[in-house]
């Protein structure tokens, strides 16, 4: 059978079948078939995936396949934007919950900041412009699209992750046009795919990153990016291929609670695609997949001691967090003005602690105990031991 076909029972097209409604260059397209191949088998080999579960997965991949293809048509149409320069992007990475985003939208209260906001990530043709940023009509698009996806249930998601169209998008969100992203993993039960991720070149991931970050830089020039995802650990090589000058931030929490937070926030977003699920083997799976990450990274760390990068502690974060975003302008050189002081504080006071209640979770219920995380993070709490 043929690597792109899918089988007379499958609920999917084949790729080549996708690709053809949303006409690429060839290299493009045959990179992104690189990851859609595979993806397309992995959830064809889902069977706990209910009707709305499929409809959402297929829905993504036309989602991703019409953004990539909105963003190459826009380059096409005003070749300045592939001229546009990129310059010392910041990367917070690290395990998951370990105050990544809340760094990440604190930072970005800095004017001379600039970080992807959801609605322009969502829908980003036109390219987004200085003049209309805070005004844009998808800005509204967006957010009444949030009410339809989830309804009654985007209170308990927000208690777990913040969402609006002002709000900093980690930059998986387009990465995922690459079809070189591990972000389905978090949406399905997709091991097969993962497994691919694992073995897979990401540079091309990269060379779609940065087609972002052009297109979206274009009309809102002269500002330092700042972007986030944990993923970016599986692959710093390919980062820096893209981005040599790249600096980076590392966060660092206690792995127990990471483990047990991020689990129930996966249980959540996966929750109206299954219509049951295994809390016990979500919990082994996601133990795995964090360390899969902090390991590759750790490794080439340990190879590169010359990279830019500034570990933190998450609890110096949570305690003064305008203190903490200072620490990292000091240590790399930059500018911690009034301004950027103002906003940090300016954020933590429209969104204090708790602002959508608490989210409640144990490692219990997913199956997990502390000596279960010890015994697998042992090199990551090893390394790492001075800030957790």
């Amino acid at each position: 059978m043929p690597e792109n076909s899918t089988s007379q029972s499958s609920w999917l097209p084949s790729a080549d079948e996708l690709l053809a409604q949303y006409p690429l260059n060839d290299y493009l397209r045959e990179n992104v078939r690189k990851g859609l191949v595979p993806l397309l088998k992995a959830y064809n080999e889902d069977k706990g995936l209910n009707d709305n579960g499929r409809a959402r997965n297929l829905g993504n991949i036309h989602d991703d396949l019409r953004r990539l293809k909105a963003i190459a048509d826009d380059r096409e149409r005003y070749p300045e934007i592939k001229d546009v320069v990129i310059k010392q992007p910041m990367f917070i990475l690290g395990l998951p919950r370990c105050g990544t985003s809340l760094l990440h939208a604190l930072i970005d209260g800095d004017p001379a900041v600039r970080t992807p906001l959801m609605w322009e990530v969502a829908n980003p043709s036109p390219p987004p412009d200085a003049a209309t940023i805070d005004t844009d009509p998808r800005i509204h698009e967006f957010d009444a699209y949030i009410e339809r996806e989830f309804g009654g249930k985007i209170d308990e998601l927000l208690k777990a992750h913040p969402i609006g169209a002002k709000i900093p998008q980690e930059c998986g969100s387009f990465m995922t046009t690459s079809f070189h992203s591990s972000n389905p993993v978090m949406m399905s039960n997709i091991p097969g795919f993962y497994q691919w991720f694992l073995g897979a070149d990401l540079s091309f991931r990269y060379e779609v990153h940065k087609m972002w970050l052009q297109h979206l830089s274009w009309k809102t020039p002269g500002k330092q990016w700042v972007l986030k995802i944990q993923e970016h650990m599986y692959a710093l090589p390919e980062l820096l291929k893209v981005y040599p000058d790249a600096i980076f931030v590392q966060p660092h929490r206690d792995p127990v609670t990471v483990i047990a937070s991020i689990s129930q926030l996966i249980w959540v977003i996966r929750n109206q695609a299954y219509d049951q699920q295994d809390k016990h083997a979500l919990g082994r799976e996601f133990l795995h997949l964090w360390h899969d990450g902090i390991v590759r990274s750790m490794e080439y760390r340990a190879k590169h001691p010359e990279l830019p990068f500034f570990d933190m502690r998450y609890k110096d974060l949570v305690a003064d967090p305008v203190k903490a975003v200072g620490s990292i302008y000091e240590h790399f050189g930059m500018d911690y003005t009034q301004a950027a002081q103002d906003g940090v504080r300016n954020w933590l006071a429209e969104n204090p602690a708790g602002k959508h209640g608490k989210h409640n979770y144990s490692l219990a219920d997913f199956g997990l105990t502390e000596d279960d995380i010890r015994k697998v993070y042992a090199d990551y709490i090893e390394t790492y031991r001075a800030y957790i």
